[in-house]
């Protein structure tokens, strides 16, 4: 398994939900984010990927907006990223992501899906659309989340608080959950 392929499939997925932007004024399961918002940070998290991965670190991660056309800004950031994770270097490059530190990059690109298929399902529900990623890559995120979740730091502000799912719980509603995400939003 190659997770630059699993989340290629999850970028896949949001991109057709991103394709049909039209009001960036939507409100989204992120709290306090409008769908604008939303993109922006999808955006500046693709090309702050595509440095760190190619250079090792990205001096901002608060590169690249919203202009005229959304979709077009977002396809770029996602062409950005995933050439950048072509090379094959890249996967025991070290890299530093934001502020959490320096990663192989196997590791930088597991947390890349990990906001790959969270804002994925927030982009659905903010269109109120089917959301089917990978099954696979979703089963990688929530190994990811699970080992985040049990190794908390005290400035931890990754995600927001755990929200309780029942017992028979899928894989992508536990992995929503321990992002801070309730699966049953609308």
């Amino acid at each position: 398994m190659d997770i630059r392929d699993l989340d290629r499939r999850v970028l896949a997925t949001m991109d057709k939900i991103v394709s049909g932007v039209r009001d960036l004024g939507l409100r989204t399961p992120c709290a306090g984010w409008t769908l604008g918002d939303l993109l922006t940070h999808q955006i500046q998290e693709n090309r702050g990927f595509a440095v760190a991965l190619r250079e090792g670190a990205a001096p901002d991660w608060h590169i690249g907006s919203l202009g005229t056309d959304p979709y077009h800004d977002y396809r770029e950031s996602v062409d950005a990223f995933l050439d950048a994770a072509a090379d094959d270097a890249v996967l025991t490059r070290e890299v530093t992501v934001r502020e959490f530190g320096t990663f192989p990059g196997s590791v930088a690109l597991t947390m890349h899906l990990v906001d790959s298929v969270a804002h994925g399902w927030d982009l659905a529900r903010t269109f109120d659309v089917p959301y089917e990623p990978d099954a696979e890559a979703v089963h990688v995120a929530l190994l990811f989340a699970e080992r985040m979740r049990a190794r908390p730091r005290p400035d931890d502000d990754v995600f927001a608080p755990v929200v309780e799912v029942g017992p028979g719980a899928g894989e992508l509603d536990r992995f929503l959950a321990l992002t801070g995400r309730d699966p049953a939003w609308r």
